[in-house]
């Protein structure tokens, strides 16, 4: 705990000491250890670990499911329990994490633009039925850092100059110097406020219903303490920052990414781990590659980072039946270290983020792939760069619409959807799947028009009674799609080379077929994940793979024997077939 506590107090030292003193500093940081119940909590910290360590926090078992509280409703039940409900009877033995997306009071954004963060919007349910997610999965909850509704309380109180709320956002004068700031957005920048003390240009990144917090106010940092340990007590144990990157300003930066964020996360970290060890903090940062990797830190900051450039590299290979840009996009990718790893995905409730991919592909081969999307039915989101120039910021679609061509049978579609799920279930890290991935949900453009918001084409709430007639047909793309995940699942749960830091060889296998090597911690199970990215039968020579001579080989998925034997043996592919070719099959 004394580590804890030293550590608290540094990182306050870094953020806090030219507002605070060297003597407030060291108050500040007592109150942080007595607000996050660190000072009374000696039976939980026995077993914390010290800094750069972690217990073993993940296996090959662990799948998250991302929804929001809301994506089933019907029956007569408030959505958590329908949504408790509906893990229970299709997905229980199938995932392990449940990420509910904000289920708090909100105003905009789908639950991002948060009124209070203290209760569970009512729509959906009650803290009781929250916990009883909990305590059947590990929970994932969203901390809303960056900003909250411009109807909450709190601004409400910064405009009549009261607390809480009077210092808590972000109000920049007039010689800050915004010029080189880089949003997700291009709506006006600063929102135009009239206060007690007259008018203020209030930062919003994202919208202007989404009003930035100011972290360069201690009090702030504090109010969110609080909140963690109001979800903590709810049983949360995955804390996912939300839009961390953009949390600290500072003139004639960027205002992303900035030092001051990265102690953030660390203080963050270091004021969990001194309460609950065994918690996980996930940034979500939709960056640049090489920016988002930054989130790991030195063993200090997050336990995962979000891959996002997994899912545009994946649609751009299985739209160009060529996986060469992905292949070498992962040869790239440094291993996690003990106590990280990386949270992968291919859908979530935003749409196909683009950034991630710069410098990987193309400015022809990204707007090969929008306009391939947009054929599809897809909507584009802007963003504003610095100096004021526009460029398309993610792809709002669902995935199973991305994969789909219309010139074709949707067998075709779900075998891509397939292929491309087998790809993220193979990957080092702890993989996630949208509830929508799940079912095969398309394009929900009746919802598009009825919000007026492009992330709603992916944000489809089903009818309870629907969905399980359409579950219980097997004829349905719904019922076949779940079921081959759930299958590929449960093949992944048994293999030890698919814990989320076992060791991971990128193949250079050619265009048609990606392919990497897993290899177990205790180095005596070997998979050879091999994927198929065209529509033709293809060819894999046995040679190539080195497989050991003395072991017998055999593809976990379709359960078939290699053989070896032969003056040039060869794998045969069909079109979208994915093959884990194992030396040992538990």
């Amino acid at each position: 705990m004394a580590d804890h506590k030293s550590r608290i107090k540094y990182l306050a030292t870094q953020l806090y000491a030219d507002t605070l003193g060297a003597v407030g500093v060291a108050d500040f940081a007592a109150q942080l250890v007595t607000t996050i119940g660190a000072a009374s909590a000696s039976n939980s910290t026995e077993n914390a670990t010290t800094v750069g360590e972690s217990a073993d926090l993940w296996s090959q078992r662990d799948v998250a499911l991302i929804t929001y509280g809301d994506s089933i409703l019907g029956g007569g039940e408030k959505p958590l329990k329908v949504l408790s409900d509906f893990c229970r009877r299709w997905l229980k033995d199938s995932v392990t994490w449940v990420h509910v997306l904000p289920f708090f009071p909100w105003t905009s954004d789908d639950g991002f633009s948060v009124l209070d963060y203290s209760s569970v919007n009512q729509a959906l349910g009650n803290w009781e039925d929250v916990s009883a997610l909990a305590n059947e999965y590990t929970l994932m909850a969203d901390l809303v850092l960056n900003h909250c509704s411009s109807r909450s309380a709190w601004f409400d109180n910064f405009k009549r100059g009261v607390d809480p709320g009077k210092g808590y956002f972000f109000a920049p004068d007039q010689q800050f110097d915004a010029s080189r700031v880089v949003r997700p957005r291009t709506t006006e920048l600063l929102m135009p406020v009239q206060t007690i003390g007259g008018e203020r240009q209030v930062w919003c990144t994202f919208s202007h219903d989404q009003v930035d917090f100011d972290f360069s106010n201690p009090d702030v940092l504090l109010e969110f303490v609080r909140i963690i340990r109001l979800y903590l007590d709810q049983g949360v144990r995955v804390f996912r920052l939300d839009a961390v990157a953009f949390t600290w300003k500072r003139s004639g930066t960027t205002c992303i990414n900035l030092p001051e964020a990265h102690d953030l996360v660390r203080l963050l970290r270091a004021l969990i781990e001194a309460v609950q060890p065994g918690a996980i903090i996930i940034t979500e940062t939709n960056v640049p590659n090489i920016e988002n990797l930054a989130y790991f830190g030195q063993r200090d900051e997050a336990h995962c980072i979000y891959n996002f450039a997994l899912p545009p590299l994946l649609v751009h290979t299985l739209i160009e039946a060529d996986c060469s840009r992905l292949t070498r996009w992962l040869m790239s990718m440094p291993p996690a270290i003990l106590g990280t790893t990386y949270f992968n995905f291919l859908a979530s409730h935003d749409g196909i983020g683009l950034r991630p991919v710069e410098g990987l592909l193309s400015d022809g081969e990204l707007n090969s792939m929008i306009d391939r999307l947009q054929h599809n039915g897809a909507l584009l989101s802007w963003r504003e760069q610095a100096g004021g120039e526009r460029s398309v910021y993610e792809v709002n679609i669902s995935l199973f619409d991305a994969f789909r061509d219309a010139n074709e049978p949707v067998d075709m579609t779900l075998q891509r959807m397939v292929l491309a799920h087998a790809v993220l279930l193979g990957l080092e890290g702890i993989p996630a799947i949208y509830i929508h991935s799940f079912l095969a949900t398309p394009n929900d453009m009746a919802r598009v028009k009825n919000t007026g918001h492009n992330r709603a084409i992916n944000r489809h709430q089903w009818n309870a009674e629907d969905l399980s007639v359409a579950l219980n047909n097997q004829r349905s793309p719904h019922a076949n799609c779940l079921s081959a995940l759930k299958a590929l699942i449960a093949i992944r749960q048994q293999q030890p080379a698919f814990h989320p830091n076992a060791t991971q060889y990128t193949l250079n296998c050619g265009r048609s077929v990606f392919g990497f090597w897993r290899q177990s911690q205790d180095r005596r199970q070997s998979i050879f994940c091999l994927y198929n990215v065209t529509r033709t039968v293809t060819h894999v020579a046995l040679a190539s793979l080195n497989l050991v001579g003395n072991n017998t080989w055999s593809d976990l998925i379709s359960g078939s024997s290699v053989d070896l034997d032969g003056d040039d043996p060869m794998l045969t592919f069909e079109p979208y077939q994915a093959i884990w070719l194992a030396n040992l099959t538990l």
